[in-house]
């Protein structure tokens, strides 16, 4: 995978990974939960779960292109808040878009 390929790759994953909790009701969008709804502390779990997930998986893109650069926590604090941009879509979905009841 070449460095273009690999980016554009990280950057789709995270745009899913940020969005999957509040499209779905299962729990990491495997397991079905008891309840009909999910609560937003267990959506916003399932978010922060899925950016290290996904974090680990763009270390591993980054190893398997080159070297690896260490990050200092500015790295980080950006990259939460990119997820949490990435995360606007599925949020507006969830509870501000008004859903027509049948």
């Amino acid at each position: 995978m070449g460095l273009s390929a690999g980016a554009w790759f990280v950057i789709l994953l995270a745009l899913v990974g940020a969005n999957l909790p509040f499209v779905n009701q299962r729990l990491f969008a495997v397991a079905p939960m008891g309840r009909p709804v999910k609560a937003l502390w267990l959506r916003l779990v399932e978010m922060v779960v899925a950016y290290f997930v996904v974090g680990l998986l763009a270390w591993l893109v980054e190893s398997r292109i080159g070297n690896v650069f260490g990050q200092g926590w500015e790295f980080y604090a950006v990259t939460a808040a990119l997820f949490v941009v990435f995360a606007f879509p599925g949020f507006v979905y969830r509870y501000l878009w008004r859903h027509r009841r049948a």
